[in-house]
């Protein structure tokens, strides 16, 4: 979702998680709550973190869920708890969230 929300909002971003589906696919859920915006789902996929190349970026940021990658500076840690798992509502609640502190960074703003 972080993906999609940071584009819509004017952002080159990438996103990529420790453990990508299997499945290739993002979560339906996540997709449906993008759209729900009018967020362009196009071209999202799951990601390995592995594939993160941190000087390509000007900030990494986590979105929590307890995890830790010693090999990639993470700037900040949004401390988000991941929806996967969760009904819809918990998927709005996480889109709204990451589109609140997405839209802080254009005001120069990386803390939640």
């Amino acid at each position: 979702m972080a993906e999609g929300i940071a584009r819509d909002l004017g952002h080159e971003a990438a996103s990529a998680g420790t453990h990508p589906p299997e499945s290739g696919r993002v979560a339906k859920y996540a997709i449906e709550v993008l759209e729900e915006l009018g967020i362009d789902t196009s071209g999202l996929r799951p990601k390995n973190i592995n594939a993160v190349y941190p000087g390509e970026y000007d900030a990494i940021i986590s979105m929590g869920c307890g995890v830790s990658c010693p090999t990639i500076p993470i700037d900040v840690d949004w401390g988000l708890e991941d929806p996967h798992g969760g009904e819809k509502g918990v998927y709005r609640k996480t889109r709204d969230t990451i589109r609140l502190l997405v839209s802080n960074l254009v005001e120069g703003h990386t803390d939640a």
